[in-house]
């Protein structure tokens, strides 16, 4: 049975009429410097263009829901619940349906890069609404993954797009909002999970069947979930846009939610990872001081310089201490 026809029930149509949305890549600079005006938000921040594929969820329907953060909490005024990998969010306000054959075009701020310093070489996150079925329900036990799909494509200008292999844009791994909760819970927690930070992606759904919910906590590391793109993998350095587009499979259509570009990690002031940060890890850095080589950029600011001197300095003879 189709996610929706669960969730449907329990969902209050918004007033928005199944259009094609769209806006030209000429007035694209307006859009992005006008709602967010703060520069390099993290998530997407403008819709280029929205189609509506066939049988799409009717009242989720407003590709505006798909920027911003992804939700920690869902259901206000209804059914009120932490968004939990068993238990997703569901509100026309929330997410976006693109039905079958339906398109979905979202672009950022700034360039998400393919940066050396991101967990798991992961530099991209989309958000749907899948989520884990459960084996023993209200206990939360990995029995299946309740997805429909969605082919993510990536671009720097939004003309030239690279498709994502096998990875579902609905897919894994379902939102996780909070660290501090159970998986079905109906208050929000204390300790939000980290919406910028990939679930290792050599985890598989096999990996996940049939563990309990702390051990998924424990798979995810503090982790919001999402699904990774790598742009590295894809043989890019940097895109702007984002597409998403619905299967060509009647019956299944995705709900996105949300897309994020990941944070780095800082580097680990031991340059040459031999243990103990010396007169190599000096001479690396020298060789690249006014750079902006990211593997070297300690304090994360664009350039190497003498505050990245002054990090190294200040760990010498130690590990290193990265992350």
């Amino acid at each position: 049975m189709r996610k929706w026809r669960v969730l449907c029930l329990l969902s209050v149509p918004l007033p928005v009429r199944q259009t094609s949305w769209r806006c030209t890549l000429s007035a694209l600079p307006m859009l992005l410097c006008g709602a967010h005006a703060a520069a390099d938000s993290p998530f997407a921040t403008a819709v280029v263009s929205f189609v509506p594929g066939v049988g799409g969820v009717a009242g989720f329907s407003n590709p505006a829901t798909a920027l911003g953060s992804p939700e920690r909490f869902s259901g206000e005024g209804l059914v009120p619940g932490c968004v939990t990998p068993f238990q997703p969010a569901f509100r026309p306000n929330e997410l976006v349906s693109l039905g079958v054959g339906g398109r979905l075009v979202v672009a950022f701020d700034h360039d998400v890069i393919d940066d050396p310093r991101n967990p798991f070489g992961i530099d991209l996150l989309v958000f749907g609404n899948a989520f884990f079925t459960d084996s023993s329900f209200g206990f939360g036990t990995v029995a299946g993954l309740a997805a429909e799909g969605g082919t993510i494509a990536v671009s720097d200008d939004g003309i030239a797009w690279t498709i994502v292999p096998a990875l579902a844009a609905d897919g894994l791994f379902p939102t996780l909002g909070y660290l501090d909760v159970e998986p079905y819970a109906v208050a929000a927690g204390i300790v939000e999970s980290d919406f910028l930070r990939p679930v290792d992606p050599t985890i598989t759904m096999g990996d996940l069947s049939g563990l309990d919910y702390p051990a998924v906590l424990e798979r995810y590391d503090g982790s919001g979930g999402g699904a990774g793109v790598d742009l590295g993998a894809l043989g890019l350095k940097r895109v702007r846009y984002v597409r998403i587009e619905g299967p060509s499979v009647s019956g299944l259509t995705p709900e996105i939610d949300a897309f994020a570009d990941v944070a780095p990690l800082s580097p680990d002031a031991d340059l040459d990872h031999d243990g103990v940060v010396d007169a190599t890890d000096l001479a690396l850095l020298l060789a690249a001081w006014g750079s902006d080589n990211l593997a070297v950029d300690l304090d994360g600011d664009g350039a190497i310089g003498a505050s990245d001197l002054a990090l190294l300095l200040g760990a010498w003879g130690s590990n290193g201490g990265g992350a």
